[in-house]
């Protein structure tokens, strides 16, 4: 018999819900997700006519430009934009490094418009499926909006669009984009084999769709989970790391998250330990309710990095916790994703990650933790492969570095001139952040960026030769296999 003292709390339990209290939690669940909450934090700013706050840099800049605070007026109620913005970039030091592998996807991101170029009858179908559209015009940026995105998706993506602005002022083109916050591709190839697709900017892509593929918005912050700028995350994560060494951590498989979002999620929790099975899994269902009600203490991403392995499972798509997931020094289990984000089509199975199947998962985590277990340096040393991805090739420079390519590729095949619709609203730092107070002005506030970068852009790798992709994906597939039919690599 499996010994499952300690996971009592878990969702599942077999095929058996363990008690009455998580049917309930599951109507709370229900209607949490259906709902916009906010954590008040206490504001100790006390408000003037001509209030300054300090602003923070989030990432290290070696040549530290003259700065542009965030100035709120009228009783913090500021909403017109301010003209002492930057309008050029000149960085102090003209050297360049050069960018993350994962960027060359840009130019297959982009590549169904190589031949035609982007009409603006190519955008404008883009519309009934986007929450709204973005245009930059002189360095400025303007919304109008279409459909309300899901919580504060669009204000965050949008906040980071302005930090890009404020980190290479002068620098990024005149464009229009169309942008869906949802979590499911919406530019499905089939319904467009006789058309040109529109282009549409989304979260995250996959093999059957023309999504265009954008960082998301918890690089800024979540304020729905409380959950603090990338910068800040990774490194909570990197401390946590440190608190318990390798060896010494749990030697099972960990997850902790809402399994009813998918029905993959609740074929995760039969592999949860149970009187019959002990699959090395250890799978906790969070009841956001009370998480909401302890201020969200015990779901601490910092906290969770006390498991020799964590499983990363899909929900309605691609899920924003992957990176936190891999960042955690645990040799991280992907359970066959589907998406794919902005970064992880570099990856390598089983230099990066531990590539699990969907059908068999069960089986295939228990093999992965006993493989782990008798193989406890190599697991180790996949798992600090992974960490090291997150950290070396996701620093916030890279992330904004990312979006200047794309954003400049991708105005590159327009084949119009942008303009400013009627029903567009200029937003700026001041319109956006001044107004509102508690976590979302913190989040803003915190992940802001208050001058220009000291360094150009990395820079841009070619695409790759159409023979040199189809090798990549030809040996990623291998690899999957070896693991698969358990034939395990020597090196």
């Amino acid at each position: 018999m499996a010994n499952n003292q300690g996971y009592r709390e878990s969702f599942c339990n077999g095929k058996r819900c363990v008690s009455v209290a998580s049917l309930f939690s599951i109507i709370f669940l229900l209607l949490f997700a259906e709902s916009t909450f906010f954590i008040d934090w206490v504001d100790h700013t006390k408000t003037t006519s001509a209030c300054l706050l300090k602003t923070i840099s989030i990432f290290n800049n070696p040549n530290p430009q003259p700065q542009s605070p965030l100035i709120c007026t009228n009783g913090n109620s500021t909403a017109t934009c301010p003209t002492y913005y930057p309008s050029k970039f000149e960085p102090d030091d003209s050297s360049t490094t050069s960018c993350p592998e994962y960027f060359r996807w840009i130019h297959e991101d982009l590549k169904p418009w190589e031949s035609t170029g982007i009409t603006r009858d190519m955008l404008e179908r883009g519309k009934n499926i986007s929450n709204y559209r973005l245009v930059i015009i002189d360095g400025i940026a303007y919304v109008e909006n279409y459909a309300k995105s899901y919580q504060t998706r669009d204000m965050f993506t949008t906040w980071g669009i302005l930090q890009l602005l404020r980190l290479y002022p002068g620098k990024i083109p005149d464009l229009e984009i169309m942008f869906q916050g949802g979590d499911v591709t919406v530019v499905e190839k089939r319904m467009f084999q006789d058309i040109s697709p529109p282009p549409v900017f989304h979260y995250c892509g996959e093999k059957n769709s023309f999504d265009i593929v954008f960082p998301d918005w918890t690089f800024w912050g979540w304020a729905e989970l409380s959950i603090r700028p990338w910068e800040k995350t990774i490194h909570n994560i990197q401390e946590g790391n440190k608190l318990i060494k390798w060896k010494d951590r749990l030697p099972y498989a960990f997850w902790k998250g809402n399994p009813t979002v998918a029905n993959i999620r609740k074929d995760l929790c039969k592999c949860n330990v149970s009187d019959q099975h002990d699959w090395n899994a250890r799978i906790y269902n969070i009841q956001w309710q009370k998480e909401k009600a302890r201020k969200f203490q015990n779901t601490k991403l910092e906290d969770q990095c006390t498991y020799r392995y964590k499983i990363y499972v899909e929900g309605h798509a691609w899920s924003v916790s992957e990176k936190y997931i891999i960042a955690c020094d645990s040799m991280a289990m992907l359970i066959e994703p589907r998406y794919y984000d902005f970064f992880t089509r570099s990856m390598v199975p089983l230099k990066h990650y531990w590539p699990i199947s969907a059908k068999n998962m069960c089986e295939e985590i228990k093999f992965a933790v006993d493989w782990g277990n008798a193989n406890v340096e190599k697991a180790e040393a996949l798992g600090k492969r992974g960490s090291d991805y997150m950290v070396e090739n996701l620093k916030m420079k890279f992330v904004y570095d990312y979006m200047f390519h794309l954003l400049t590729q991708y105005a590159k095949l327009m084949r119009f001139k942008p303009t400013i619709p009627k029903e567009a609203v200029e937003i700026c730092y001041e319109n956006m952040a001044c107004p509102i107070n508690g976590i979302i002005k913190s989040l803003l506030i915190e992940s802001m960026v208050n001058s220009s970068s000291g360094t150009p852009p990395c820079t841009m790798p070619p695409p790759y030769k159409p023979e040199a992709l189809k090798e990549l994906l030809q040996e990623k597939e291998n690899l999957i296999k070896q693991v698969k039919t358990r034939v395990m690599s020597n090196n």
